[in-house]
């Protein structure tokens, strides 16, 4: 019996659950991998995500060759390309893990649906979350909407079986024998390539960062909303395209124990929150959670969307945020608050507008939490601040960017300015004059004025 394995969002050899179970169930076990042209088709050529997918998987068939095996990759549309394989290996059996995006979980369907008339059958696995889908509910059923009792409820429940590994290495022996193949490049399939070392990819970057977080874990909980700090995990990233398993990290978080290891394990279950959200109301892909702030009238001004993307609306804070996520793909997660913040409510621009751009721009991007992420910030979403809660740019600057370290590193034109002045430098100037005779906008909006505007806004729904 000859089983494909369907690689997406696990780009692993090791505790993985869909291999896990192939390789256990089949003596010939095949490992595939689509470069889907429905999802890169609508990307620009210069996308960091798909040369960190490339590179980890040069290391994930560099890893099955040295078992005898190898990776087969295709290019095409994903539904067509599977029932493709099955036929050219005379398969009978597909096996992939749960993928719990609205697209995805039509296309899976599709998938399954045309595998019934092959007399293939396909199985797919819990592998990206701890908990997923009706599996953390409230007492009367329901889902949670409300994050501290979800993960009350959620660290109630764990325990080690939820977290215990699906070994892979005892049974490699199940691989199908293959001559390794060349992978397709990158301009093969229509991207430039772009340096992304910094990301780490792969199974050795991602367990070289987790070694290295592992070293840092006990300040997290201090460290963390400091964006010229070292404080936060960086492997996010890792965590989206599968390259580290989400139980090998939650039980080490859970292990260790302390306030650092605490606070990031609740990182991981708002993750799962989010995840839980988008599985029980696919609907908040498009809409507003809260139905009554589906139609807020934003003035959505496209000339102040423009500069937020750029990176110049005279706000250091945010302006240093939005060029960090366009030179690296990467925002930290203090300054993603921050900025979709500033967006929505002294912006007044339609979350939906932030939110698209961020799935352009980040490297981590993952619907479920990008979706969360922007509707708590816009107070349209579950367990939303609420929309009288206005971050002001200036404080946060003073209070998580103290010395402006941050703001130096992408906006250095304010190099100049001391600690104080960094963070308004349009005070700096109306002071000092030619001593703030610096290359940097005046800014677009009045805080003070925008937050009652904001009000207004919300107050009129």
């Amino acid at each position: 019996m000859t089983s494909i394995v369907w690689f997406r969002r696990d780009l692993r050899l090791f505790d993985h659950a869909a291999l896990h179970h192939a390789l256990k169930a089949s003596k010939n076990v095949i490992a595939v991998f689509v470069f889907d042209t429905a999802i890169l088709d609508g990307l620009s050529k210069e996308d960091r995500r798909v040369a960190f997918i490339w590179q980890s998987l040069q290391q994930l068939k560099a890893a099955l060759i040295a078992q005898g095996s190898d990776l087969i990759i295709r290019h095409g549309i994903a539904s067509d390309e599977i029932p493709r394989l099955v036929a050219e290996f005379k398969a009978t059996a597909v096996y992939c893990n749960h993928d719990y995006e609205p697209a995805a979980i039509a296309r899976d369907l599709s998938v399954a649906e045309q595998l019934t008339t092959m007399d293939c059958h396909f199985y797919s696995f819990k592998d990206q979350v701890i908990f997923e889908k009706d599996e953390v509910l409230t007492k009367t059923g329901g889902m949670y909407s409300v994050f501290t009792p979800y993960k009350r409820a959620w660290l109630a429940k764990v325990n080690d079986f939820y977290l215990k590994s699906y070994p892979v290495q005892p049974y490699l022996a199940h691989l199908a024998p293959l001559s390794a193949k060349a992978m397709p490049t990158l301009a093969e399939l229509g991207f430039d390539e772009v340096d992304i070392n910094y990301l780490k990819p792969g199974m050795d970057g991602g367990e070289a960062l987790f070694d290295d977080f592992c070293q840092r874990i006990g300040d997290y909980q201090e460290a963390r909303d400091f964006p010229a700090v070292k404080g936060v995990s960086y492997l996010s990233v890792h965590l989206r395209f599968g390259t580290v398993s989400i139980r090998e990290l939650a039980k080490r978080a859970w292990q260790i124990g302390g306030a650092g290891a605490e606070t990031w394990l609740s990182e991981l279950i708002w993750r799962e929150f989010y995840q839980q959200i988008l599985w029980h109301r696919p609907e908040v892909v498009q809409h507003a959670f809260k139905p009554e702030y589906n139609t807020l009238p934003f003035p959505n001004n496209p000339e102040y969307f423009a500069a937020w993307c750029e990176g110049r609306t005279g706000f250091p804070i945010v302006d240093a945020a939005m060029r960090q996520l366009n030179q690296t793909g990467f925002m930290h997660n203090r300054l993603r608050m921050i900025a979709a913040s500033f967006l929505v409510k002294d912006l007044l621009i339609d979350w939906r507008w932030g939110e698209r751009y961020f799935a352009d721009k980040l490297n981590d991007f993952d619907l479920a939490a990008n979706n969360g992420g922007w509707q708590w910030a816009a107070s349209t979403g579950c367990d939303a601040q609420p929309y009288f809660r206005i971050f002001n740019p200036v404080t946060q600057s003073e209070r998580f960017d103290p010395q402006g370290k941050f703001i130096r590193r992408y906006c250095p034109e304010l190099d100049a300015l001391s600690h104080k002045e960094i963070h308004a430098p349009w005070l700096a100037k109306a002071i000092f004059g030619q001593k703030a005779n610096y290359d940097y906008p005046e800014p677009i909006v009045d805080h003070a004025v925008q937050r009652l505007a904001a009000l207004a806004l919300f107050k009129r729904s």
